[in-house]
């Protein structure tokens, strides 16, 4: 039986969600193989203040707005180890980040991205709201069919060593856009970008997607039992 602690670190400073991913991260590589310690997984759900990261191949012309903007609206900026391109965190977004061994779980990357997308996606349907893939674009978007109208509503970015994952998924719920105009989503000039409560016309409440979130990750993970985190 796998391991799994699932915590929900509420609104957290970037850095310090980042310095425990790595942390955690670090801990299953060392404990990889090792037959007398059973790994402990981790899903991690929070939000964050406002901040923006960059992925390892994101291009820094993306972020439309210059260091002394950033300091004057409080918002931090991070380079880091994930894929994807520039994104935006903020209060009002859900935040997942799972630490966790793809060989105990029997599935590769792909498989991996494909389930943290699935999950989304039926927990966006729960809601009524019609999300799938977009080809050659990562996330989860709105009416893919139609370039015109084409949204993001949730970024997925994440990063595989020896097959143990960490970062992870954000979906906008609540999320104040305007911050989107800050930058080019995820490097893309010709998409919009949309939430939950702007889809619903209404104030969603978190707790709700969370639960259903957790429930369809539980499902599409063939996770039966967890151990809730401090």
């Amino acid at each position: 039986m796998k391991n799994l602690i699932l915590e929900d670190l509420g609104l957290i400073n970037y850095k310090k969600a980042w310095d425990y991913q790595i942390q955690l991260f670090n801990d299953m590589l060392l404990n990889k193989n090792n037959e007398q310690i059973n790994q402990e997984h981790h899903i991690l759900f929070c939000e964050h203040p406002h901040v923006f990261t960059n992925g390892k191949n994101g291009n820094h012309s993306n972020l439309l707005i210059n260091n002394e903007l950033l300091k004057e609206k409080e918002i931090e900026y991070y380079d880091i180890d994930r894929g994807g391109d520039i994104t935006y965190h903020g209060p009002g977004q859900q935040v997942v980040y799972p630490i966790l061994d793809l060989d105990e779980f029997g599935i590769n990357t792909r498989e991996y991205v494909h389930r943290l997308e699935e999950s989304v996606i039926n927990t966006l349907e729960s809601f009524s709201i019609k999300a799938a893939r977009l080809n050659g674009a990562a996330g989860i978007w709105l009416d893919v069919d139609d370039k015109s109208k084409c949204r993001k509503i949730c970024a997925i970015g994440v990063k595989s060593s020896r097959r143990i994952t960490m970062h992870g998924l954000a979906l906008n719920i609540n999320t104040d856009l305007k911050y989107f105009s800050f930058m080019n989503p995820c490097g893309f000039i010709d998409k919009g970008v949309t939430s939950m409560q702007k889809e619903l016309g209404q104030i969603i409440d978190i707790s709700l997607v969370k639960s259903k979130l957790w429930e369809n990750l539980m499902v599409h993970f063939n996770i039966d039992s967890l151990v809730l985190g401090e």
